[in-house]
């Protein structure tokens, strides 16, 4: 999943959304001059430099120069987790992960053009592609372990906190890490697909259709012409 939390993004504190737009400034920045320049020729320096801020804060939002090319939200997972645990009770595991990872999306039709120009500079350089699936992969085994969790403590049980982090005290099971690869697939399939058709309809009703699509059990379509 590709998440970049921009200010506008709902959640958190005054503190907490400036610290998402500078992290999300860092990494446009890089992916920018990535694109022009190329990979190798990019500084931490002139991400710094380009995104307005020191090479000291660069730092204390990236371990190495590498990390600002991801376009992944270090904090995301985080989010998710809570997001998936605080989900209400009515809601199954695929909806309240859907819930979740939806907050994540929001103003995902202006970062269009940032995705395109990543896909480009990953294919350019597949040292940060690899880097980059080894970071999705993670992303997918922490939201792995909010289903679990969430069905280990029971959704909505009393005594359960908003900030409850406690991870799995046992390996993941196949329903939890299945939940998890169809969310991550679907996130990359709606936004593929509403890249390639934005003039018939916004990127939260495909989203939201290929959600329901997988809630539904993937129903076989009707032929085209077949009357609905």
């Amino acid at each position: 999943m590709h998440i970049v939390a921009k200010e506008e993004t709902a959640g958190g504190g005054l503190r907490e959304r400036k610290k998402r737009a500078t992290r999300a400034a860092l990494t446009e920045a890089a992916v920018r001059l990535a694109a022009e320049h190329g990979v190798d020729k990019v500084t931490v320096e002139t991400i710094s430099a380009a995104a307005g801020v020191s090479v000291r804060t660069f730092f204390n939002y990236f371990e190495s120069r590498e990390d600002a090319f991801l376009i992944l939200d270090a904090d995301a997972g985080t989010r998710v987790r809570r997001a998936v645990l605080d989900a209400p009770a009515a809601l199954s595991p695929l909806e309240a992960v859907r819930d979740a990872v939806a907050a994540e999306l929001v103003g995902v039709e202006q970062q269009h053009e940032l995705w395109t120009l990543h896909v480009d500079v990953l294919h350019a350089a597949p040292h940060l592609l690899v880097r980059s699936l080894g970071a999705h992969m993670a992303y997918e085994t922490r939201l792995a372990e909010a289903v679990a969790a969430r069905l280990a403590a029971g959704a909505g049980s009393p005594g359960r906190s908003a900030g409850d982090t406690e991870e799995p005290s046992a390996p993941l099971d196949l329903y939890p890490r299945l939940v998890a690869a169809i969310a991550s697939a679907a996130v990359r399939v709606s936004v593929e697909h509403w890249c390639s058709r934005q003039e018939e309809a916004a990127f939260a009703d495909v989203f939201r259709e290929v959600f329901a699509l997988l809630a539904a059990g993937l129903p076989t379509p009707p032929a085209p012409g077949t009357p609905a």
